[in-house]
């Protein structure tokens, strides 16, 4: 099975991790948006645990290069939002059971 561009940039997005939760952000249920545009360039919109999460910057900054090192890859653009705020409902069933939420 071949792995597409949007396959890898999960697999990325599962190696960056919310400093406060041992949980990656992807599987918290943090990135709202995945899209592979035109010459590869991607969209990322994700979101944070809280707002005035002290770590913004850094997360947004590791996922950025963690994207553009992928093979193939045109440019990146991650963006966060706060609409809507994001909740614990938003976790794979891993993470909640990670976290102890089942």
């Amino acid at each position: 099975m071949e792995t597409t561009l949007r396959d890898q940039v999960e697999e990325t997005l599962r190696t960056v991790y919310d400093p406060e939760i041992p949980v990656n952000i992807f599987d918290l249920g943090l990135v709202y948006k995945i899209e592979v545009g035109d010459n590869n360039n991607v969209l990322v919109i994700m979101t944070l645990t809280a707002p005035g999460c002290p770590v913004a910057g850094s997360i947004m900054e590791e996922v950025n290069n963690k994207l553009l090192a992928i093979p193939g890859i045109g440019g990146a653009d991650v963006r966060l939002t706060f609409d809507p705020p994001w909740t614990r409902d938003m976790m794979s069933e891993e993470a909640k059971l990670e976290l102890g939420f089942l």
